[in-house]
């Protein structure tokens, strides 16, 4: 009797291949309100690259990623037009140019979706009436609406690869806590009941395009793509 394969495991949805909540408990985001705010607590959480502050503003708190350099009791500013410092959190067109941000928003009012992993940051390099052009960390340029907002500085974490992992079990838990798969292995060397790509003699690897159907255990190879074959 067979059994399932990764792809099949992994789309059911067990325990194995679920990210534990505790992970992601802390949301992200930026609050309505403007003015004065202050950093209550550095907060590391496990399912981030970079360590989280937690930020009080008039009588809303939430959640941040930390800029670098940043510690308990710092005062910072939302909204603010003059005097930015690191850690404000003001909308793109306020912004100087050469100014480096990250948390940015990809829509205005959606709390910050691009740029959160430790030590990245994008810089402003152009301004043309409502659009805003960022310098990204794929040396990507991008333009943004100016009314989205952003937080001045660079994400802290940056030193995170520089220590070795020098264990497999350091990595397997570091892994768990972000809900990804490890280890990774090639579906050609595998046995045929893992993976259709699996068993035979030799590793005579084909290129397959899945049917845009068909159900996870089947759907492995190209999915979906726009050409095939080797580019001229």
């Amino acid at each position: 009797m067979g059994k399932r394969i990764v792809s099949q495991a992994r789309g059911h949805g067990s325990s194995t291949y679920r990210v534990r909540r505790k992970g992601y408990i802390y949301k992200i985001k930026y609050p309505d309100s403007e003015g004065p705010a202050k950093i209550i607590k550095l907060i590391h959480s496990p399912g981030h690259s970079a360590p989280l502050i937690k930020v009080q503003c008039n009588q809303n708190i939430f959640y941040n990623v930390a800029f670098k350099n940043a510690f308990e009791g710092q005062e910072i500013n939302l909204g603010a037009k003059e005097k930015i410092n690191e850690g404000d959190i003001i909308k793109l067109k306020d912004v100087p140019m050469g100014k480096r941000v990250y948390n940015i928003e990809s829509v205005p009012g959606d709390g910050g979706k691009l740029v959160r992993s430790g030590g990245n940051s994008a810089e402003i390099v152009k301004k043309e009436g409502e659009k805003i052009y960022l310098l990204m960390p794929s040396k990507k340029t991008l333009f943004f609406n100016g009314e989205n907002r952003a937080t001045v500085g660079t994400a802290a974490g940056s030193g995170r690869k520089e220590k070795p992992i020098m264990k497999a079990g350091n990595r397997h838990h570091a892994m768990k806590a972000k809900g990804r798969k490890w280890h990774f292995t090639s579906a050609v060397k595998v046995n045929a009941i893992d993976h259709p790509f699996g068993g035979g003699r030799g590793k005579r690897i084909k290129s397959k395009i899945a049917k845009r159907n068909a159900p996870p255990g089947a759907r492995v190879g190209h999915l979906r793509p726009r050409r095939t074959g080797k580019r001229k």
